[in-house]
């Protein structure tokens, strides 16, 4: 197992920005497909963005795609999701991991312990 440590969230104004990122263990974080997942109170958790071990390749669901941006630095073992434009709705739970693949919602470890995003007037 990898550990994964999230950091970064914390109480918006909507339209307003935050940077995320998720930490990990281990040097072999460059061969993995890594992607932030979110869970809001009382629903499932979904599948917000994913990247590809060099980070040429992104996928975001639809909810997110044009105002979040998924990025890694393998040098410093960290992957990054800026969010712009944040709404109500995104308020959640966010959780990085690592994926199957750029589409997949099957993860592959562990799940870390989060970082609260608010996103409130």
């Amino acid at each position: 197992q990898v550990q994964l440590v999230e950091s970064g969230g914390g109480l918006v104004q909507p339209g307003g920005s935050l940077r995320l990122s998720c930490a990990a263990s281990g040097s072999i974080f460059s061969i993995f497909t890594m992607a932030w997942y979110r869970q809001a109170p009382g629903k499932q958790r979904e599948l917000v963005a994913a990247i590809n071990s060099s980070g040429g390749s992104t996928n975001y669901a639809d909810s997110v795609r044009g105002r979040f941006t998924i990025s890694r630095d393998n040098a410093k073992n960290t992957v990054y999701l800026q969010m712009n434009s944040l709404k109500p709705e995104d308020t959640a739970v966010y959780y990085c991991n690592i994926n199957r693949g750029l589409y997949s919602r099957d993860p592959l470890n562990s799940w870390g312990q989060g970082t609260q995003v608010t996103v409130s007037s």
